[in-house]
């Protein structure tokens, strides 16, 4: 996790700047309290320099996120637009080139309103395919080229447990919190 914060870190920003982060659940901090949510963490960290607007929600396939966007573009005017969708749409086996072509239109309109994207890569469980999740996965790399945005890493790894005989997938960030964020950070940039 270190890395997208340090990728964040990158962009110089003024007092008022602000970065908006539109994903689904693994942003929106799904089972755990808002505040415990990396996007509320790095609020924290960053205090008034710079705000983090976390309008992630559970269960937001990419085409969900493209409905909700204009509003928020309008509403915050950010300065930078992290997407965090499509593993929804990945969950529920929606084609690869759909999932794409949602993701490039929220780039292009990201970019329209004269906001920086960065995009994050998903990944999606094994039991998907092979074939599926390497069409899928390729998804990122492809619209991070094309945008010359930059492409996070997938932050959270799988866990699986049992929870009254049914085997549930969860996913876990990869750092605690006290990792997520790096301590120079002041000190690196003026955000």
């Amino acid at each position: 996790m270190p890395f997208l914060f340090l990728v964040l870190l990158t962009f110089r920003a003024a007092a008022a700047d602000t970065l908006l982060i539109l994903g689904d659940s693994l942003s929106a901090g799904y089972r755990m309290s808002a505040s415990a949510a990396w996007p509320a963490l790095l609020n924290d960290k960053w205090q008034s320099k710079t705000s983090v607007v976390n309008a992630s929600i559970s269960g937001d396939t990419s085409q969900q996120g493209l409905a909700r966007l204009p509003a928020l573009l309008k509403q915050h005017q950010p300065r930078w637009v992290l997407v965090e969708l499509g593993g929804n749409d990945g969950l529920r086996g929606f084609q690869p080139q759909q999932t794409e072509q949602t993701l490039r239109q929220i780039l292009q309109d990201v970019k329209a309103a004269n906001a920086e994207p960065l995009l994050m890569q998903i990944r999606l469980p094994a039991n998907y395919g092979r074939r599926y999740n390497e069409a899928f996965s390729a998804i990122y790399p492809k619209l991070a080229k094309e945008f010359d945005v930059p492409l996070l890493p997938f932050l959270w790894k799988r866990s699986t447990s049992n929870h009254n005989g049914c085997r549930m997938t969860v996913f876990i960030p990869t750092a605690t919190p006290s990792r997520l964020l790096p301590t120079g950070w002041r000190s690196s940039c003026s955000l």
